[in-house]
């Protein structure tokens, strides 16, 4: 089939699940890309496909339509924004047949689906990279080199973050069980943090959940977490669907700590900023917003554009569902669970940074056929 990596046409996109991420913030940042196009849209809903469709300009497959699609040579990667729960019906068929997929976190609902995906990218010779869009964020990055490399804090030894917002049990993600919920969702963000800042993975994992009273979730909407790591470091996060909105986290070490807030939400008045502090001493730094979205895809081109593989590969995406699948059974068991010790070679560097101007995003009301994750 044709490819756009071997030739001057742009990456040739098909958006695979049209819900809110993708309408409200994908096919934004994707408009920003100069050589990458929206090429189809896979929709169970028949709205959206006929009025996104005939406001794009491109052709709509139904989920049933989805293997004609792979085998049209009408595109060259897809954008797999499912729930969580179908990723790999849809990043597994793409993969095999030679098709480029940049695939939302979290990857999956197993380490054993992770593995599945990751093996067919390997089988088809595509390239698979998970939307960790904050790999691609200036401070983020910034934030992350500092401690790592840098050791403006000397030996990091803790970590605390909370990540909420007050979701509608109307929204697909309000009566997803545990794999739709909070966790998977939000917590992805804090635990994928803490793990580059610390570079390495945790050894134990303890989480404890509640179900607020007169909410309607069928899982544990607000779960505390902490996470052990090698050389006695610990981290803990709060993560909700019931509370308002709030993001922050700090890391502290044996000479500072850094503190960010905001730090893991998006928009196009979102920018991240951060304070470090060293021996009584404080210095703020403030980035202007980019276009997240726009920034990772943009990132995502240019890896096909070289023949390099994309840092947020299916082994990131692999270590935070294993976390995630700890901390449902320390959820249902009420103990700790212990993790394997493992060391990834590869980290998130500065060259992976993007500055994408910030797109305009369409208001939840503009929304086709979608009931908005906060009502």
């Amino acid at each position: 089939m044709a490819d756009a990596t071997q030739n001057n046409h742009p990456v040739r996109f098909a958006v695979v699940g049209v819900g809110q991420i993708s309408q409200q913030a994908f096919i934004p940042g994707l408009s920003r890309i100069e050589d990458a196009e929206l090429a189809a849209l896979v929709t169970s809903s028949p709205e959206k496909a006929e009025a996104l469709g005939q406001e794009f300009g491109v052709a709509t497959y139904s989920y049933e339509e989805y293997p004609a699609l792979l085998e049209s040579g009408d595109i060259d990667a897809v954008y797999v924004a499912t729930p969580v729960f179908r990723h790999r019906e849809f990043a597994e068929p793409a993969l095999k047949a030679g098709i480029h997929t940049l695939l939302e976190k979290p990857m999956a609902t197993s380490v054993e689906d992770c593995q599945a995906i990751t093996d067919a990218a390997k089988q088809g010779g595509a390239t698979l990279m998970v939307a960790y869009r904050l790999h691609q964020e200036p401070a983020t990055v910034e934030m992350i080199e500092k401690v790592r490399d840098q050791q403006v804090i000397g030996d990091p030894r803790f970590f605390t973050a909370t990540f909420s917002q007050d979701i509608t049990e109307e929204n697909h993600r309000g009566h997803s069980g545990f794999w739709g919920g909070p966790i998977p969702d939000m917590g992805t963000y804090p635990q994928n943090m803490v793990r580059n800042l610390f570079h390495d993975e945790p050894v134990e994992v303890y989480a404890k959940g509640v179900r607020t009273s007169g909410r309607e979730f069928n899982f544990d909407d607000t779960v505390a977490v902490t996470l052990t790591f090698p050389g006695e470091r610990v981290a803990q996060f709060t993560i909700s669907y019931a509370s308002e909105s709030a993001e922050q986290f700090t890391v502290a070490g044996t000479k500072g700590e850094i503190s960010a807030q905001p730090c893991f939400g998006f928009g196009p008045g979102v920018g991240i900023e951060y304070t470090l502090t060293q021996e009584g001493s404080s210095e703020s730094f403030a980035h202007d917003p980019v276009e997240q979205f726009g920034g990772q895809t943009q990132y995502f081109v240019d890896c096909l554009r070289r023949g390099e593989a994309p840092e947020p590969d299916g082994e990131e995406g692999m270590l935070d569902v294993r976390v995630n699948e700890a901390v449902l059974e320390s959820l249902e068991t009420g103990r700790p669970v212990t993790l394997e010790p493992y060391q990834r070679e590869r980290t998130v560097t500065s060259d992976q940074v993007r500055r994408v101007t910030p797109a305009d995003e369409p208001e939840d009301d503009e929304l086709v056929d979608q009931v908005p994750q906060n009502g």
